[in-house]
């Protein structure tokens, strides 16, 4: 899995017990997710279709660094799933996991969805080790 962006967790992003609320982290991961699709398929016309299983392993506070770990699932004729990892920088703790997030190519005009192009293989060929 490639940890390919971060955040730094603000006041503004806490719950009343503050910690990382629930719902930040998910439109941080809907948003990470489709960046990492888009380049994948290098496409910007994708939607999300569906979020599987979301779990919730620890807590971020105000001050940590959290990081996104982004990999391919499963790649459709129209869709691409990939699996998010959100952990803490410092601790390397895992905070949540989303597995099975299903974004699927439309036609711009016609919101319709499209064949992408793309393949596993193809998909698997653009991986890059990461910077030193």
């Amino acid at each position: 899995m490639r940890f390919l962006s971060r955040r730094l967790v603000m006041p503004n992003d806490l719950n009343f017990a503050g910690s990382l609320f629930g719902g930040r982290i998910l439109e941080w991961i809907d948003e990470e997710a489709y960046i990492f699709a888009s380049c994948q398929l290098d496409q910007k016309s994708l939607v999300t279709k569906h979020m599987g299983a979301i779990t919730f392993e620890a807590s971020a506070f105000q001050g940590d660094v959290v990081e996104f770990g982004l990999e391919i699932k499963h790649v459709g004729r129209s869709s691409l799933a990939v699996t998010c990892v959100v952990r803490n920088k410092g601790t390397k703790q895992n905070i949540c996991v989303a597995d099975d997030i299903v974004f699927v190519h439309i036609n711009s005009d016609t919101r319709k969805p499209e064949p992408h192009g793309k393949t596993k293989e193809q998909l698997d060929l653009l991986k890059i080790e990461p910077p030193m």
